[in-house]
This record gives structure tokens, C-alpha cells and sequence, in this order.
């Protein structure tokens, strides 16, 4: 089905839970809150995601967005802890995980729209309109949301 391999199976179900807990922690929070039940499990999805795109990656693109994905993971995770970071730990974390949802969305959109329906994709080009459109829109809302993040939290700290 969809022309998805047994590991490919398991890297898309076990990043998928990623997604809705993103958005929840979005929604709810302004941010991805990593000291946290739904943090966990970000993390874990998340890095079992970019761990097992090595198994299944077609195009080299694709093993430098898992490794930048488990740096800012790790980044974001970490930087917390270490005091030195004093307060520019918030902003630090709160884009490093940003931009790791975004790495996410990237080639989650990008095989979504070139696997479904299956049979008869939406975009059988890479260089697609609408695939592009899609990307562009991701980039539009991590920079837009990295604004409005950091002048949230540079407002909360006043």
C-alpha cells in the first residue's frame, strides 16, 4: 500500500505520533514544551523518525535533515539543563524544536502529496506547484511562528 516498505512502515508510524502532540503542545503552550508528558513523547517519536530515515531515505537530502533533526532535538532537550545558557535557553530551545517540527512537516507534506490517493498521486514532480506552494507555505509558518514565539517569550519575561 502507497508503495511503502515493511521499515518504511515503521519509520511513518513511528513518527507519526510527533505530529498531532506538536500540535497540541502549539496550541496549547505557544511552543513545544520538552519537560513534559507530551514532550516525551516528541521526543521519542521524533527521534525514532529521524533515526530510521536513514533506512529508508532515497535521496541524500534526506540523511542531512535526519541528522540536523536529531542535533536540534538534542539541542532543545539539553540545553535546559545546562546552567551556563542562563536565559537565552528558552529562546534556544523553543527554536531548535521549532525547526525540528518544521523538518518534520517538510518531508511529511512532501510524501503525502506524492503517495496519495495511491495510484494516482497528487504530484508525481518534485518541482510541482503544488508541492513547492506546500514548502513554501511550511517556511512562511516557521518564520512567522519563530516571531511570534520568541516576542511572546521575550514579553513573558518582562
Amino acid at each position: 500500500m502507497f508503495g511503502i516498505s515493511p521499515i518504511g512502515w515503521a519509520h511513518t508510524l513511528g513518527s507519526l505520533p510527533a505530529i498531532p502532540v506538536a500540535v497540541h503542545m502549539f496550541a496549547r503552550h505557544g511552543r513545544i514544551v520538552p519537560r513534559s508528558l507530551p514532550g516525551a513523547v516528541y521526543f521519542g517519536s521524533m527521534l525514532i523518525g529521524a533515526s530510521t530515515v536513514f533506512l529508508v531515505a532515497h535521496q541524500p537530502v534526506s540523511y542531512g535533515i535526519g541528522v540536523v533533526t536529531i542535533l536540534l532535538l538534542l539541542a532543545g532537550y539539553a540545553v535546559g539543563w545546562v546552567p551556563a545558557a542562563g536565559r537565552a535557553a528558552r529562546y534556544i530551545e523553543t527554536v531548535c524544536l521549532s525547526v525540528s517540527a518544521f523538518l518534520l512537516m517538510v518531508p511529511t507534506v512532501s510524501e503525502i502529496l506524492r503517495r496519495v490517493p495511491d495510484g494516482h498521486p497528487l504530484v508525481t514532480d518534485l518541482k510541482s506547484p503544488l508541492l513547492l506552494g506546500a514548502q513554501g507555505a511550511l517556511a512562511v509558518i516557521l518564520v512567522v511562528g519563530l516571531v511570534v514565539q520568541i516576542v511572546h517569550l521575550a514579553r513573558r519575561r518582562q
